[in-house]
């Protein structure tokens, strides 16, 4: 799968009203956005993926990103294959390690060597009869090792909590042909205090999972900006004013390489769809 343009990134359309989840894909395709990208914390998420299908016609449907430790390679397979066979090459599988103290919390130890449990898992995958095809998977990856698997063993990465300077780096990495697919968080608001208002508690609560942590270090920011949420690391990862700044902040990415940004609206209360935010960036972007 090729994918271009800019798509939506969202937790409501994974865990709010399907009802409404299915409208408001349908309503994101008319907008013109290029995907919906749902995340995956438990939970039937290929019932999901198929709601989102089955509500669209043409609009990519992405998780970004199915949890490798909940779900089995053979289970997987089998439903994009079911997906597939039913709505087209519309489903485009993101994979990812996710983070030792989720996986932990419920089975201490499990997570471990997470570069060979991903490669494990593609293996599983490319062993049965009908694997999931390496151009229609990407990986979740930020450091250099994990970058280079998604380019040899999938059709991309999808990194998620990055800026600008990250998407140069992840482009280097790997190389031309690879699909680089980042994912940026947007806080429509021209009003300093009502963005961090929003955006401060939902950032910290990334930054205390090791592996944004360790990504965020590796850019340049200090413990402290991890620590504190400083202004400096806050307006770097998350895009935050008007329309203009937020789409600013998305050519920045396709500039430095990246194919397809997903836009993440964060909104004062997070159990909302955010229709008019997403309408506003679509009318922005026509």
């Amino acid at each position: 799968m090729r994918l271009s343009g800019v798509g939506v990134w969202s937790s409501q359309l994974r865990y709010g009203d399907p009802a409404e989840a299915a409208e408001a894909a349908a309503e994101l395709e008319e907008l013109g956005y290029a995907a919906v990208w749902i995340p995956d914390v438990g939970g039937p998420v290929f019932d999901a993926v198929e709601n989102l299908l089955q509500a669209t016609e043409r609009i990519a449907v992405a998780t970004g990103i199915l949890n490798l430790w909940m779900h089995e390679p053979a289970d997987v397979a089998a439903r994009y294959a079911a997906l597939t066979g039913t709505y087209g090459d519309r489903f485009l599988l993101g994979i990812g390690v996710s983070h030792a103290p989720l996986i932990d919390a419920g089975d201490p130890g499990r997570y471990r060597k997470p570069l060979a449990a991903t490669r494990a898992y593609l293996d599983a995958l490319d062993a049965l009869d009908r694997p999931v095809p390496a151009d229609a998977r990407v990986l979740a990856a930020l450091g250099p090792k994990m970058l280079h698997l998604s380019a040899t063993r999938a059709g991309g990465a999808h990194p998620y909590l990055v800026t600008p300077e990250h998407t140069a780096t992840a482009r280097a990495a790997l190389g031309d042909g690879p699909l680089l697919l980042p994912e940026q968080t947007a806080i429509l608001t021209t009003d300093a205090g009502e963005a961090r208002s929003i955006g401060t508690d939902w950032l910290r609560s990334y930054l205390q999972l090791p592996n944004y942590a360790n990504n965020i270090l590796r850019s340049g920011f200090t413990q402290e900006d991890v620590d504190t949420v400083s202004d400096r690391l806050f307006d770097a990862i998350i895009a935050w004013g008007d329309e203009e700044a937020i789409l600013d902040r998305v050519a920045e990415h396709r500039a430095a390489g990246a194919d397809h940004v997903c836009v993440q609206v964060l909104d004062a209360d997070p159990q909302v769809f955010p229709r008019e935010q997403w309408r506003r960036l679509a009318a922005a972007l026509a």
